[in-house]
């Protein structure tokens, strides 16, 4: 996928935290550090650094929802951070983000913390963000 494609699918997925540009994807995928992984109708973009990895964004097309790709994408996520010698992993999410959080929960991921208002909506409100992780032993 390439960083156009994926700046227009994240602008489909979000208005908080604002959608990401092609270039801050390509950006991103210069570095050695971060991958993607990706299906019809989604990706998710991760880095590990340090045996620690973090999960930076996921998309999944709107049309594509409740169909497991999200699931799917998260354990992919998992798999290739392990692989890549990640020891745990962490992600941020925005704390009304009720299915995200429900996805993550399901992964294995636990609360370890909040951001208070880290996000920025389009209206000038700040909502907090909450920070997940869990361990990378067996896959879930």
């Amino acid at each position: 996928m390439t960083p156009e494609a994926m700046a227009r699918l994240h602008a489909l997925c979000f208005s908080m935290p604002r959608p990401w540009s092609q270039e801050e994807f390509a950006e991103l995928l210069n570095s050695p550090l971060c991958f993607v992984l990706t299906v019809e109708g989604g990706f998710v973009l991760g880095r590990v650094v340090a045996g620690e990895a973090e999960l930076l964004t996921i998309a999944v097309a709107p049309d594509r929802r409740r169909a497991g790709l999200g699931r799917h994408l998260t354990a992919a996520f998992l798999a290739e951070a392990r692989s890549r010698g990640a020891e745990s992993a962490f992600l941020e999410v925005a704390a009304s983000n009720a299915v995200a959080r429900a996805l993550y929960a399901a992964a294995g991921f636990t609360a370890a913390g909040q951001r208070r208002g880290y996000y920025h909506a389009p209206d000038g409100r700040r909502e907090d963000a909450l920070v997940l992780v869990r361990t990378l032993g067996e896959p879930i």
